[in-house]
């Protein structure tokens, strides 16, 4: 039988003294699995948000890069990167919208436990010893910047809003002059696998973002009773619904919005195609 009994033990040949954990199930392996998860999306997420291109196939555009300001594409709020800009320095328009959701994500109750844990060993496990003295908590810097995640509870939900709006626009497929209909090139109402595939990551962020504790402190956290006042008793019971599954919606969220940027780039790279449904 696993136990949770901590040990010390002596280091005769450092003359050092360490604690070590007795326990004998394999309490590693979900850190192990988390550090090569986000390892694994932080690297891609990187290279493809310094990319700059293959992020747009015709009515798709890759979440890393929405909303996007300036740029080439249709898409670009603004038209062109203007010419302000510094020359010598490298643009994309991911950098200038991304580190919102990477901010909200980092600062995420559930995400500081996982890292903290297989990134930082702080503590690796439970009843896992630490490989430090002391423990400085969330009161002072850098940890105490964590406070700033309700703050991006809002506007990663102003960013979730824009992706919904791009998932709707994933369903209208440009049609060419003359192919049919009028003799002008218009927009006609089509299902992609694309279509699908954006879709289904503005569901899970939605799960994700609405299941936010912060979300759920602001619904109802600060009252002593919600009887009287049935709309927001109805959003905090939705919001703690979701809320118990926040490990779920954070780990497919966050492998729903890789695998959308992928979808987008392979196809705009001619590697993957595009099936139509509809």
């Amino acid at each position: 039988m696993a136990t949770s009994e901590l040990v010390q033990v002596d280091l005769p040949d450092k003359g050092l003294k360490a604690r070590v954990t007795a326990r004998r199930d394999w309490w590693w392996i979900p850190q192990a699995l988390t550090f090569l998860g986000f390892s694994s999306f932080l690297i891609y997420g990187n290279w493809a948000a310094w990319q700059g291109n293959h992020y747009v196939y015709g009515p798709y555009l890759s979440p890393f890069y929405s909303p996007e300001l300036w740029g080439n594409s249709p898409h670009a709020w603004f038209g062109p990167l203007p010419q302000w800009y510094p020359q010598f320095l490298p643009y994309s328009p991911a950098l200038l919208i991304l580190w919102i959701p990477g901010l909200f994500r980092l600062t995420c109750y559930y995400y500081r436990g996982a890292y903290y844990k297989a990134f930082w060993a702080d503590p690796p496990g439970c009843t896992v010893a630490e490989p430090r003295k002391k423990f400085r908590g969330e009161n002072s810097f850098p940890l105490i910047w964590q406070n700033i995640h309700r703050y991006f509870l809002f506007l990663s939900l102003g960013v979730l809003a824009i992706l919904i709006y791009d998932a709707f626009q994933a369903f209208w497929f440009e049609v060419p002059a003359g192919l049919s209909g009028p003799a002008e090139s218009h927009t006609e109402f089509g299902i992609g696998v694309g279509s699908l595939v954006l879709l289904t990551n503005c569901v899970l962020l939605s799960l994700y973002l609405l299941g936010c504790h912060s979300l759920r402190h602001l619904t109802g956290g600060r009252l002593d009773s919600l009887q009287r006042k049935p709309i927001r008793k109805t959003c905090y019971e939705c919001v703690s619904g979701l809320n118990k599954r926040h490990m779920r919606w954070a780990w497919f969220s966050l492998f729903s919005v890789g695998f959308s940027d992928l979808y987008v780039r392979m196809c705009s790279m001619g590697i993957w195609t595009d099936m139509r449904l509809f």
